[in-house]
C-alpha cells in the first residue's frame, strides 16, 4: 500500500513539473506567431536560446538574486526593473505583476521581453543570453 501511495505522489510531482514546461517547437510557433522573427534585429533562435539559458523553457521558473530582487518566467525578467512582485522594491517598468510573467499564455511575457530588448543593450540585458548565444551559430 505504501509503494503505491509513493508511486501516486511521485507521479503527481512529475506531472506537476511537466506543466511548467513548454517544448522549443510550441514556443517557436509563438514567437512566430508574435513576430519575435527580426524584432529588433533578432531572430526566433535567438529567442530559443535565451528561454534555454535563462530557463530551460520552463514557464514557472523563479530565481532569488543576491540583491533580493527576483528573475520570473522563461525569459527570467527581473523583478527590480520591469515587474511587481510586492517583495522587493521595483521600477515596473513593463507595468504588470511578476505573476503574469509565469503564465502559460506568454502573451505578457512577450510583450514585456520586448519593451527590455527594445531599450538600450537590446538582449545583452540578458547576461546568459551574452554569455552562451551572443555571436553564436543558432541555427540548430
Amino acid at each position: 500500500m505504501t509503494t503505491v501511495l509513493l508511486f501516486s505522489l511521485v507521479s503527481c510531482l512529475l506531472a506537476i513539473h511537466q506543466a511548467n514546461l513548454i517544448t522549443c517547437c510550441d514556443l517557436a510557433k509563438v514567437l512566430h506567431q508574435e513576430d519575435l522573427d527580426g524584432f529588433e534585429g533578432y531572430s526566433v533562435s535567438d529567442w530559443l536560446c535565451l528561454a534555454f539559458v535563462e530557463s530551460n523553457f520552463n514557464i514557472s521558473k523563479v530565481y532569488e538574486n543576491t540583491d533580493g530582487s527576483f528573475d520570473y518566467g522563461i525569459f527570467q525578467i527581473n523583478s527590480h526593473y520591469w515587474c511587481n512582485d510586492n517583495r522587493s522594491h521595483s521600477e515596473n517598468i513593463c507595468r504588470m505583476e511578476c505573476q503574469e510573467l509565469m503564465s502559460p499564455n506568454l502573451l505578457s511575457t512577450i510583450n514585456c521581453a520586448k519593451k527590455i530588448v527594445s531599450g538600450a543593450g537590446g538582449m545583452n540585458n540578458w547576461v546568459n543570453w551574452k554569455l552562451h548565444c551572443s555571436g553564436r551559430p543558432l541555427s540548430y
